[in-house]
């Protein structure tokens, strides 16, 4: 078994892991501290959980020493503000070198003007959203000429939320910092980021589903860049009615079921129902038996809101157009619950910025989902409008 010792940290780093109960790295620990130490940009992908903060904190604390140097060493950039305050936490729980100085760049507290001052004082390590850090550099108040470790935590949050510009720019001014990326998920837009400040990214990715491995049906999953691509995979795949003979599809908003309704009634008419929804259509059931033993319908259209608590596993397919917000709806319904139970065909789609909730459902049933190649012959939408995105 790999120990702490092996990571070559400093004494008061050791001391102070052991102190707080780190008794052995973790796998993606053991993988990137040789790479770390030996000077390598690293691209961390892992599921939650699995140790990529502690060891981004661990990392930045054992590469500098206290110095009277004003310019801070360690830029570490998060998607929020809860994020920084539990990484300036860590970095707080671990340090044992009282001279280190820290300070978080957040919006919502002491306004610009103060935190600017504050980094004129004098500061080592720096934990930031990238808005505010960016800000914060064009007011001058941010020295980034010092920079020996730049990190992005939760990289693929930062892309979600829209602020892979101003990441962009920070670590692109920097001049030869030392880029540890991390994310749960790897995908084109976090390719795109890193590939822009980073020339010879070293990708590690480690996956930890644990010992327990829950009885659920086979998921398929289809990975689609926007909205609109995922109506023109659900149009094709649903012309086979040999295979999709009776099939629930759960979306996650009333207005993504009306559209979804429109887009098929289109090409299927009265195959196509809606539950409990009579304010878009006429075919709107009540209850799942009348569905199944409706001789026309073939389709229903639920919103998952609306029917956490049912149960689908007599239905011999079942269609995620959207992800539930609750990852337990969704591993209910998808459980093998006994030997008489029918066989299912499972369906998700997801963008790539859901991946990381793909990630989450695949921790909690102990595997993956089978990734599918999309059929060549579908349609690729390239730009999504902003109502696309929102949905």
């Amino acid at each position: 078994m790999a120990t702490l010792a092996q990571l070559k940290l400093s004494k008061l780093l050791l001391t102070a892991m052991i102190s707080n109960g780190y008794l052995s790295p973790t796998e993606i620990q053991s993988i990137l501290f040789p790479r770390i130490s030996g000077g390598q940009d690293l691209v961390a992908i892992g599921p939650d959980g699995c140790g990529k903060t502690t060891t981004c904190v661990l990392a930045a604390l054992n590469k500098i020493k206290f110095t009277e140097e004003i310019a801070p060493r360690i830029l570490y950039l998060v998607p929020d503000i809860e994020t920084g305050e539990e990484v300036l936490d860590q970095f707080h729980t671990l340090n044992r070198n009282r001279d280190l100085r820290f300070l978080g760049l957040f919006a919502g507290g002491a306004s610009l003007d103060t935190q600017v001052l504050e980094l004129t004082d004098g500061v080592d390590v720096v934990v930031a959203t990238p808005e505010r850090a960016r800000a914060a550099y064009l007011k001058l108040g941010l020295n980034l000429n010092k920079i020996q470790l730049f990190i992005v935590d939760d990289a693929d949050i930062i892309i979600k939320k829209g602020l892979t510009l101003p990441t962009n720019e920070l670590a692109r001014s920097t001049r030869k910092a030392q880029f540890l990326v991390c994310s749960s998920v790897y995908h084109d837009r976090l390719e795109k980021m890193f590939e822009t400040f980073i020339e010879i990214p070293n990708v590690i990715e480690v996956e930890d589903f644990g010992d327990e491995q829950l009885n659920t049906v086979e998921q398929l999953l289809y990975v689609v860049p926007n909205f609109s691509t995922k109506l023109y995979l659900l149009e094709m795949l649903m012309a086979d009615k040999e295979v999709f003979e009776k099939v629930i599809l759960f979306v996650n908003a009333k207005f993504t079921a009306e559209t979804v309704y429109k887009k098929l009634s289109a090409d299927f008419g009265d195959e196509i129902g809606v539950y409990r929804l009579e304010q878009i259509s006429k075919n709107s059931f009540t209850h799942l038996d009348d569905f199944k033993l409706s001789p026309k319908g073939r389709i229903l259209i639920l919103v998952n809101e609306d029917a956490e608590n049912l149960s689908v596993n007599d239905f011999p397919c079942i269609l995620h157009f959207d992800l539930p917000e609750d990852e337990v709806v969704y591993t209910r319904r998808l459980l093998i619950e006994d030997n008489t139970q029918i066989d299912q065909l499972a369906l998700t789609f997801a963008t790539e910025l859901e991946l990381d909730v793909i990630k989450k459902l695949e921790q909690v049933q102990g595997k993956k989902m089978q990734r599918m190649e999309l059929p060549k012959e579908l349609f690729i939408v390239k730009n999504e409008s902003k109502k696309e995105r929102d949905f």
